[in-house]
This record gives structure tokens, sequence and C-alpha cells, in this order.
């Protein structure tokens, strides 16, 4: 690039100025172009100015920089085909001259420099006339070659990339004095570039620089723009029309002024009638037609192309992921050292973005989540999915029944808040997960020798914050934490009846009996952090799920329970191409067992039960399936997260302002008193899962193993003679849950102590079972009548009494 002092040189003033260019000229047409280009004649010694405009001129460079030009950046769905958006600040796509067709060449020419291929890149003829008449009037006359025009857009583009507005200027100077040392700057350096490339090259790097309209680049996207058809494709017509925009391309461009276009155009046709490019006939009846759209009798066919996410809205509602890649480029390293470095680079470098965007998906996740609730359903409520391919981490829908627009005269369920990502990629804080939090508590509890089938008692509503029992991080609590059961149900149950019925007290129960701080460490290994980015605090009130949290974290925990515990990281962006064609390296999922496969089994086959449950409502898949539903304290945030093999889903619906209860009131029609996770992000999840996976192979999930499903089983302790508290206490530390039965019997054994238990000692069951005490009440078991056949006088009778049968 030539820095601005190097390009301006030395101030002249206008005499100064114009005797240089004419000394430059004269030798020009007497020397050759070569010599007048790269050394100032003798001359401009005979000059009064000699010293000065010497000086001046050698300080002029003699080589241009060319930095690879702006180019727009293109976002693809998974199928690498469907565009989702572009961004560019320069709509440019750069073809090689071989994809430009013969004639849009020749147009060019014909209009910008009929001697282009006799000159060496400066013309003396030209550029004395319009020197003359520039200085002496007060009209503008250009004079440049194709090769000084290439010239000077090049130094615009330069100060442009490096939003450099006064270098843009300064190429663009038109007045009296600056306009002459501007011309002698181009001249100089379009010499040089002569010397260079070959006339085609420089023709070719024309075509692809020059602006062809208010706000496209280069003839390939022009001719996209204008005609829906590649530069190769161009005929005659459409050509002039293009070579027309180039004098003044806002003045001309056929979309902002269509009749001015057409009048520029006819000049264009002109000149290529008098250079024999086309035919009379051809001039004739191109005359005739008007610069308009095709419907209206003329040849227009626009093909606006959307910059940003707004334009992804036409394609399956996916301005939200569209936004969701931009700041991941915008974040990531892996795209530049710095956020304005990425954003440069998405808006100049020309890349071509593979996404992992399912267009099929997403098309019925937009329609299944403004199904359950209409965008503009009265009552206000949101909702958004996220779908996840497990085992991949690829994001393959992102839907929510809003209306992606980042401006700010967005309506009012419009907005640029992604409600299924972090903050950073989408401004959102997340909400609370309820329920669909536990599994985390079920992954820490048989990670640890618990069982699906333990049995445990759900009976407390309060704990001392002393019972939570946390050795892999100091228990900092105090107090108490009384909680509630917001769908009900408490007391002695099995794991898989507290999951299947969501019950609150029973998780409470288990995350009090495992470490507290591991069941998080383990949330983490799955991905699992708050909206912020921070770890997820490992509070008593989280194990069911109280501080919030974003859907596409919830989607990608899930899918580790689906991958046989392989969590990946979720990935936007399957590919990057740059101009070259050389890829740039993108987010990896960085994939990684996360659980054993037998944890990851257990709890889906935990999970695979709340469809019997608080699931019930929402039903089962045609094919296996698990899930988890989700309700806040008071209704205000519900959930459903779920999955197959292939796909898991998270569904969150609540108002994305705050707390505020989805009670009492009608939504899409129907009145509801209280939302649960069943309610309307169930049903949501499953019209979802059943139209995605249509076509896809019914998979089932691996079987759960014997000891997470039962448990190790182990022999009971002989407890009897015992007293009540030291039966429980080796029961206990046996892995064994302890009742009693009100009921004493009479034994052997001291009034108080324990007679006997159910099942009874050596008995070999699961750890966690419920081992139940029976107490002696100190009175000796009742003898035990005398047996007939014992006496030997009744022997040979079959017992009977031989005076009566007799």
């Amino acid at each position: 690039m030539v820095s601005p002092a190097r390009a301006r040189g030395r101030q002249v003033n206008l005499v100064q100025a114009l005797a240089l260019l004419i000394a430059f000229l004269l030798i020009a047409g007497i020397g050759g172009v070569l010599t007048a280009g790269l050394v100032m004649p003798a001359v401009a010694g005979a000059s009064v100015f000699a010293d000065a405009t010497t000086e001046v001129f050698t300080d002029l460079p003699t080589v241009l920089e060319e930095l690879p030009l702006s180019q727009k950046s293109t976002v693809l769905a998974n199928d690498g085909v469907t565009v989702l958006a572009t961004f560019y600040d320069e709509n440019r796509n750069v073809v090689p001259l071989d994809r430009i067709a013969p004639v849009m060449q020749a147009a060019v020419v014909a209009t910008e420099d009929k001697r282009f291929y006799e000159h060496g890149g400066i013309d003396p003829t030209g550029m004395l006339r319009a020197a003359a008449k520039n200085t002496l009037t007060d009209e503008l006359e250009g004079a440049s070659t194709l090769t000084q025009q290439y010239v000077k857009n090049v130094l615009i583009e330069a100060a442009a990339r490096n939003d450099d507005a006064a270098g843009v200027e300064a190429a663009r100077e038109t007045d009296s004095t600056a306009g002459i040392s501007r011309k002698l700057r181009e001249a100089k350096l379009a010499i040089a570039l002569e010397q260079k490339y070959t006339k085609d090259e420089i023709l070719g790097r024309y075509l692809n620089i020059a602006q062809f309209g208010a706000s496209v680049y280069g003839v390939e996207a022009a001719a996209q723009l204008y005609f829906t058809k590649s530069a190769a494709d161009l005929n005659y017509l459409e050509a002039a029309t293009l070579a027309a925009v180039t004098k003044s391309p806002t003045r001309y461009d056929p979309v902002v002024n269509p009749e001015l276009s057409q009048g520029r155009r006819n000049v264009v046709l002109g000149l290529m009638l008098g250079q024999k490019i086309i035919t009379q006939a051809e001039y004739d009846a191109g005359i005739l037609v008007p610069v308009a759209n095709v419907a209206d009798g003329g040849y227009l066919n626009i093909q606006a192309t959307g910059l940003g996410c707004m334009a992804a809205n036409a394609v399956a509602s996916s301005g939200f992921f569209c936004d969701y890649v931009t700041k991941v480029i915008a974040s990531d390293a892996a795209f530049g050292t710095d956020a304005e470095a990425r954003q440069k680079l998405l808006y100049r470098g020309g890349l071509t973005i593979t996404t992992t965007l399912d267009p099929r998906m997403q098309q019925i996740a937009d329609d299944q989540v403004k199904a359950g609730i209409p965008v503009e359903d009265p009552s206000g409520v949101a909702s958004a999915i996220s779908v996840v391919e497990p085992g991949t981490g690829k994001i393959v829908a992102m839907a929510q029944n809003r209306i992606f627009n980042p401006t700010t005269s967005a309506g009012p369920r419009e907005t640029s808040v992604n409600y299924n990502t972090d903050s950073a990629y989408g401004s959102s804080k997340g909400f609370p997960p309820g329920s669909t939090f536990k599994p985390f508590t079920l992954v820490q509890w048989l990670k640890e020798g618990h069982s699906l089938n333990e049995v445990i008692d759900a009976t407390k509503m309060s704990y001392p914050m002393s019972e939570f029992n946390s050795p892999s991080c100091p228990n900092k609590f105090v107090g108490t934490y009384p909680f509630g059961n917001a769908e009900g149900g408490k007391g002695v149950m099995t794991v898989v009846e507290a999951t299947k019925k969501s019950v609150n007290s029973a998780y409470i129960k288990m995350a009090s009996e495992v470490d507290l701080c591991a069941i998080f460490t383990t949330a983490k290994s799955l991905g699992v952090h708050s909206p912020d980015g921070t770890d997820y605090k490992a509070y008593p009130a989280n194990v069911i799920g109280s501080d919030s949290i974003a859907p596409l974290t919830m989607a990608a925990a899930f899918a580790s329970f689906a991958a046989n515990g392989t969590f990946c990281e979720p990935i936007a962006i399957i590919k990057v191409v740059d101009t070259t064609g050389a890829e740039l390296p993108v987010p990896a999922s960085n994939c990684r067992e996360a659980l054993e496969p037998r944890i990851a089994a257990a709890v889906t086959s935990g999970l695979s039960h709340v469809f019997e449950g608080t699931g019930k409502d929402v039903g089962a898949l045609d094919r296996p399936s698990a899930g988890k539903t989700g309700t806040s304290s008071h209704n205000e945030h519900t959930w459903f997260v779920g999955y197959t093999p292939q796909l898991a889903t998270a569904v969150w619906v609540g108002f994305a302002e705050g707390l505020i209860p989805v009670q009492n009131m009608t939504v899409n029609g129907t009145y509801i008193r209280n939302a649960y996770g069943s309610t309307l992000a169930g049903p949501t999840w499953k019209r979802f899962m059943n139209a995605a996976s249509e076509g896809m192979p019914v998979v089932d999930f691996p079987a759960a193993g014997t000891n997470e499903v039962d448990g190790v089983k182990v022999g009971i302790p002989n407890v009897a003679g015992k007293s009540e508290a030291d039966a429980r206490a080796i029961l206990r530390n046996a892995g064994f849950n302890v009742n009693t039965s009100p009921d004493q019997v009479p034994s052997t054994a001291p009034a108080g102590t324990v007679a006997s238990t159910t099942p009874g000692s050596g008995a070999r069951v699961a750890k966690g079972s419920v081992v139940t005490l029976v107490l002696s009440n100190g009175q000796p078991p009742a003898a035990a009548p005398a047996d007939p056949a014992a006496d030997p006088n009744t022997q040979g009778n079959n017992g009977k009494d031989p005076k009566k049968d007799g």
C-alpha cells in the first residue's frame, strides 16, 4: 500500500503542477511512456520550476502495493448450497477474466479507454486536453486510462480497508491543483504496472475492483445483482448497461436511477457500434429496450443480496442461528487476533462458511416452536428450541417464536436476543432449568455406586446444610434448606420412581448422600455452565435447577447421554474456505468421554420412565427416547429436554423478561392454570422429534447394566438382640435404609431389642434396599403344639385314634 505521504508527495501550486504535467506529457509523446514515467526528463530543467518539479516528480511512488480485494463472505447451511446470509463492506465476487463475457470486456474498453491495447499506461493527448480544460474552466473532464483507473481504485480500496477517510479522499481528489497531482501519481504508477502485467491481466483486475452500482463492486457481483446470472453469460445489452455505470456508480445505477441508466447505456451502445463491437441491427434493437424489470418489458432480474443475518430470516427463520455464527467468528481466535481483525475477515475476506444447520430440521423447529406458541400470541409467552446431534456436537436447528431483528426499529415481537444461547452469543441471561437439572445428580448417584432401584426416604422437606456431604470442596453453607415438591409426591420410593415423578425431596435426599460438589463437577464435564461462562454454582438449590442456564447448553449435555457418555462441545461451523480455496481452522467440538457408557446407559434407562410420570401427557415417541420435564418454583419457566440416539433437543417456555408465572392465562387458545414441563414445552418437543426423526433408522439405546439397575447385592447383617439404635447404625453402615415395624413380636430377645429383620439376616439384596426391624416385646414365643404324628402309639394308624376307628 502507498502511504499518504508518499502518495501525495510534496505540495505544489497549480502552476507548478501544470508545468510538471506538461513537461511529463511532452516527453511521453517524444520519448515514450516508459522513460517519461520513471524519470523526469531534462526538459523539466529548463523550466523556471526545475528544482521543485523534478523533486516532486522523483518523490512520486513507482510501486503499487495491491492487497487482496475485499470480497463478500457467504454463510451456507450444512448442504453447502443453501445460502443463509452474506456479509460485506463491498459486495464483490472476484473471478478470472475467462469467466467474464468477451462482450463485457469489449464494452468497458470501448467506453472507458478505446486505445487501451495501444498505449503504455497513459494517454498523453487525452491528459493534456483534460488538464487544460480542468485548469481553464469550471468543468471537470477525466482522461484516465483503464490502467490509471485501476490504480485509483487500488488506492481507494487500501485506504478504505484501513478506515482511512483522508486517504480515500486523497485518491479521489478532483480540484484543479490536487487533481493534477493525483493524475501524475496515477500516471507514474500506471506506467510501472504496464511493465508488470499484460493488458488482459490489467483489464481483469479492473473489472473485479471497479464499482458497478451504488452498492456493488466487480462485474460478477453486478451481473448477479442486476441480471441473476454470471458475468460469463452477459449479453451485449447487459454489458452496455454495466459499462455505463462506472462513470458515476450511484447516478447510473439501473435500480436507483433507471432513466439515467438507460440514457447512459444508449451512449455506450453507440460507442460499441462505432467500434464495431455490435451491429447496426443490435444497436437499433437495443436502444428500444427499457432499463426495467423483465415483467415491465425490460431485462433486469434483480437478485438482491441481503446483507447480514436478517436475510437469513427468509431461510426457515434462521436469523438467530446466523447471528450465533457471526458471534462465534467474532469471539474465536481462529479467525483473527482481535475482534476488529475477525470482523474485517468476515466482511472483507470473501469467506465461504459452511455451517451445521440442517435446513429441513430448521424448518421443522421453526414451525413447531411457533405452532406451540405463535409469534403474535396475546399471552406474550416466549419459547425456544435447540437441537444438537449426539456424538458430533453439531447444532442442526435453533429457533424461537420471535423474529430476528437487530435494528433499532424492531417491533414488539422482534428482537436480536437469542434465547437459546449464552450471553456472549446472543445477549440472553438464560433461564432456570428446574427439574431438567436432576439427571446430573442421577449421574453422580450412579457414579458413586448407587442404583436406579435403590430405595430412598423422600419424606423430609428441609435439611440442615450440614447434611450435604462435600468431600471435594469445603462445605461453607449454614442454616437450613427448605424446599417444596412442585409436582407432588414424597415418602419412601425407588430412584426410578423419584425420577419418573420428578420428586424434589427425593433428589435432595440423593444429593445429601453423595458428594454435592462432585454433582456439579460432573455436570461441568458435560458442558454445563452459567450463561455468563462461569461455573454453575454448587448450591443445594441448584440440584433442582434454581440458577439459569441456556437451552443450547442443556441440549448439548443431554446429547452426552444419547452418545453413550461422549460429550461434544456444540459447534455451528463445519468448514471455512478463503478466496484461495484454503481451509481456515474452525472451532472444534473436542468430543471426549465424559461418562462411562454404563453410567450413560443407566441414566437413559431412568429417564425413559419419565413418559410414565410427569411426561405422561407428552407421551413417548414411536422410537426409543428419553427425557426430563422441568418447572421452576412458580411455573415461570418450563422445559422439556429429551433425546433419541440421533437427536438431542431442549425446549424452553416462559417470559424472557423475568420471573413472570405462566399461571391463569390463555396461551395459544388454551387456558392454563399452572404451566408445567409437559404443558407446552413437552408437546413442542414431541412434535419436533417425531417430524425430524422421520426417515431415520430406529436405533435402540444400550441396555443398562444389572449393577446400575439393581445395585450390587450384599448380605444383610444379623442384628438380632441388638438395640434398635445399634441395629440401625450397623445396617446403615452396610448401605441399607432402615425402617422399624410398628408391631412388636414375642421373642427370646429382650424387650425393645431386635427380634428379626425383613428381609432376614443373610439374605443378599441390593445395596440401598430397605430393611425393616422387627422388635421384641419381651414375651417368649408360645410353645408349638404337639405333633400327633410323632406319638409312637399312633403309628400304623395314620394318626387316627384306634379306639374310634376300631
